[in-house]
């Protein structure tokens, strides 16, 4: 169960290291997109950019948790834990975005994590 619980730590770590550094490649290969970063004027091109980042970093993390913790239920836990994180940001967030970005950043987190960790050969 520690190691369950460890798989599931080390996928939250590693989703906020790859969603850190595709972040930081959008904002330095994308003028336009750094230039509305602060006020979060993004475009559909940009917010589709930024679901792919967590796509990505989703997927990554569920591997790398079901990976560490021996088991894909790391890796459902980790997209659950990170849910649980990002529903009151983007509940605050409500005026900023149109309602289908929230609905697939939240939903995506637990989906392609658990997704991420179906890539892992691990045990359920």
């Amino acid at each position: 169960m520690l190691r369950t619980i460890a798989g599931a730590v080390a996928g939250v770590i590693v989703w906020a290291a790859v969603v850190t550094l595709l972040d930081f490649c959008l904002r330095h290969g994308w003028a336009d997109y750094a230039a509305v970063e602060k006020a979060m004027t993004f475009t559909i091109p940009m917010m589709a950019a930024r679901l792919t980042e967590s796509g990505v970093s989703s997927i990554v993390s569920g591997w790398a948790a079901a990976a560490i913790g021996k088991r894909r239920l790391s890796a459902l836990i980790a997209g659950v834990v990170l849910l649980a994180v990002f529903i009151p940001i983007h509940y605050a967030l409500l005026s900023k975005f149109p309602l289908w970005y929230h609905l697939t950043f939240l939903i995506s987190l637990p989906v392609l994590s658990m997704l991420g960790g179906r890539l892992a050969k691990v045990s359920p």
